[in-house]
């Protein structure tokens, strides 16, 4: 070990990262929080059952906490800032499950061939030794943490059926019961990996620029501002900006778009992304620890430990039934007998059934790992849901509101229409106007530049140039002035409009905003300009509807008539026009008194009071916005929102899910309970009523893991 390694494993008071592996109940990670609270080098410590990790300040080695962590029954593995450390896959509860299922099939079989009840014995002895060896092992540390989880309930019980001399009954119990652990551990460990593989979507090395050599480093080693080189095939290893080279760009791993997207330079790009087709020179500009995919796992991994209102219900529920059933079975071997003279064999039997019966885990898993399954799904889709109340929210919607501009539009204003008068033509209206508007910074004024130069007309000599605020532009062309400009501009001009005010008119009512262009005595004619509509839009909110969501409401700023046209255009069924901010969040708590619950669409920045009043705040473009990441409780990563009937069809299933659990739960403690008192119940029944409903609400919650966009919620 070298110098360095040996004062990281002992240093003090250092906050560090576990995976925890063999968790399959929330009880277990309660166990190993309580065990390690009782070690003086631990100063404070947290076990997540969802994620499957651990975080823990303490002092002393890595080692001393792996070692208390395997006390409890658990494998740990340190999991660095730098890479993920990943445990060797332990093949030893396999083989424990193995070997004790060998040694009771041989004692079953002894009984059919004459051997001897002793030997049979020492056979369901030696099965019960090696099977429930970890259990055992488990339950004493959580009997000392005063946890009463399956381990305690299931030790219980084997060792009260050896005591009435039960041996087959206690060996198949054990047996049973760590093959359904193994089962589950491997099913959530699973689940848990969906969101841990995002990690290895980013290279560990990249190919540095210096001078004219490559030179291949950690990507721990690259500082902002290096140049990289990315050859064709490769992912992206940083985040950065296009300098050199043209390429089609595979970003589903951040924003979840199938369809490449072309970057050149200027554009950014992402890590974990994958360069298709041409090589590209990259400044970087976010250092590993703050790339975009750092940050989604950062997010995803938060959300995973966020409580959703139906996980706390269940944990409450287990916390007050466990304890009141194992006082019921303690009940059922005592009264019986002492009051009634009853078999204490027959009635230490039916408590020993209690016993099991009495762990609610099924129940307590039956939400988190229904979560953790949705979650780890939206995140491969470009969807961040930061976390199980969110998720829950998103399925009971009845209303989305989307802020229009940047939202259903482009928020990039073009031309639509150009409009000579008389004799002028097409082209000579454009030149002039792209004569007068080309030094202008104004947006409108840059659309129409841009959409002249598109055309590939040049702009005329133009001198005297001057800008009216609020009105337009002027400049001498071969001679005479001209004016571009609005309605008002023209209007303190004098100048003759005629026909064309109607035109205006109208082109204003359908939310364009209106260049005019001529002299003092002539119109030349009129340039409309207006935000277009997102080629995404349209299709979202069909899909929406297609979902089930009804009211599909836009909020803007802008007048009636550019509300009402873009309504049509994308098929928004309610507006809201003429809005201040302020009056954004009066529109939200509007919906919401109307018994809706109102989810809100916008850019996570101007949109910030409608986000938090909303029951939902949802982001869209959240790849190349931190500010968009922070503050929603739902982000799509691309800048489109083609992603949110899937996110509410992803919701809507996993509500289902966790309602199906939930009820299949219940109703198998409900029925082992009744078979209990006519005596219809084995000991090794119950445990497959626990084990494998437990077992049954893995594999349904994993279904979501595998939900495509495309599939319905039925």
């Amino acid at each position: 070990m070298s110098v360095d390694k040996a004062k990281e494993d002992h240093a003090v008071g250092i906050k560090r990262e576990y995976i925890i592996h063999g968790m399959d109940c929330g009880s277990c990670a309660l166990t190993i929080e309580n065990h390690l609270k009782s070690q003086p080098a631990v100063k404070q410590v947290s076990v997540n059952f969802s994620s499957g990790k651990m975080t823990i300040e303490h002092d002393g080695s890595v080692e001393e906490i792996i070692k208390e962590v395997s006390k409890a029954g658990y494998t740990a593995s340190l999991v660095s800032r730098k890479q993920p450390v990943e445990a060797k896959k332990d093949k030893s509860g396999t083989n424990r499950v193995v070997l004790s299922g060998v040694l009771l099939l041989f004692g079953f079989i002894g009984s059919y061939t004459g051997v001897s009840e002793a030997l049979m014995n020492v056979l369901y002895a030696a099965a019960i030794l090696i099977g429930g060896y970890k259990p055992a092992r488990s339950a004493y540390y959580a009997v000392k943490s005063r946890s009463l989880d399956m381990n305690v309930l299931m030790t219980a019980a084997v060792l009260g059926a050896a005591a009435i001399g039960e041996w087959l009954e206690g060996a198949t119990v054990v047996w049973l019961f760590a093959l359904g652990n193994v089962l589950q551990e491997r099913s959530i460990e699973k689940t848990r990996n969906s969101i841990r593989s995002l990690i290895d979507l980013t290279p560990p090395e990249a190919w540095v620029k210096s001078g004219q050599h490559l030179l291949r480093k950690p990507v721990e080693q690259i500082s902002v501002g290096h140049v990289i080189v990315v050859k064709p095939g490769d992912r992206i290893p940083l985040d950065g900006e296009v300098i050199s080279g043209e390429s089609s760009i595979n970003q589903a791993p951040i924003t979840g778009e199938s369809i490449p997207v072309d970057k050149q330079p200027g554009d950014l790009v992402y890590a974990g992304t994958i360069n298709e087709h041409g090589s590209l020179e990259i400044k970087v500009t976010k250092l590993v620890e703050d790339i975009t995919i750092s940050k989604i796992i950062h997010l995803v991994e938060e959300a995973q430990e966020q409580k959703a209102p139906t996980e706390v219900f269940a944990d409450k529920f287990a916390r007050i039934y466990t304890p009141i059933i194992f006082i019921l079975a303690l009940g059922v071997m005592l009264f019986p007998p002492l009051l009634f003279e009853a078999s204490w064999n027959d009635w230490l039997y039916r408590g020993l059934e209690l016993l099991v019966v009495a762990c609610p885990c099924a129940l307590v898993i039956s939400t988190p790992v229904a979560i953790v399954s949705a979650i780890g799904n939206a995140a491969r889709n470009g969807i961040l849901i930061k976390g199980g109340a969110f998720l829950e929210v998103a399925g009971r919607m009845t209303a989305i509101a989307f802020d229009k501009t940047g939202t259903l539009t482009e928020g990039k204003v073009s031309v639509s229409q150009v409009i000579p008068a008389g004799i002028t033509t097409e082209t000579e209206l454009l030149s002039i106007a792209f004569t007068l508007e080309e030094y202008s910074a104004h947006p409108i004024a840059k659309a129409v530049a841009d959409f002249a130069k598109d055309r590939g007309l040049r702009a005329r000599r133009g001198e005297n140039f001057r800008n009216m605020v609020g009105k337009g532009v002027s400049a001498s062309i071969d001679g005479q002035e001209y004016f571009a400009g609005n309605l008002k501009l023209f209007q303190e001009l004098n100048s003759p409009i005629g026909d064309m005010e109607s035109q205006i008119g109208v082109l204003r009512q359908e939310g364009h905003t209106i260049v005019i262009v001529g002299t003092r005595e002539e119109l030349l004619g009129v340039i409309a300009v207006a935000d277009r509509i997102r080629n995404s839009s349209v299709k979202a909110m069909n899909d929406l509807r297609s979902v089930g969501i009804n009211q599909v409401v836009m909020l803007t700023g802008d007048h009636e008539g550019s509300a009402r046209k873009v309504a049509a255009l994308t098929g928004v069924n309610r507006y809201f026009a003429d809005l201040l901010p302020e009056n954004k969040v009066n529109a939200i708590k509007q919906m919401q008194a109307e018994n809706q619950v109102v989810a809100m669409v916008g850019d996570g920045i101007n949109d910030a009071p409608a986000l938090a009043t909303a029951n939902l705040g949802i982001a869209m473009g959240g790849a190349g916005s931190d500010t968009a990441m922070e503050s929603a409780d739902i982000v799509l990563m691309a800048d489109n929102l083609e992603k949110l009937p899937h996110t509410i069809k992803l919701s809507r299933k996993a509500l289902q899910i966790i309602n199906q659990n939930i009820w299949f739960s219940l109703i198998i403690k409900a029925a082992a309970l009744i078979l209990i008192f006519p005596d219809l119940l084995t000991l090794w029944i119950a445990v497959i009523s626990d084990t494998g409903a437990a077992l049954i609400v893995i594999l349904n919650s994993m279904r979501l893991l595998k939900l495509k966009s495309d599939e319905t919620t039925s």
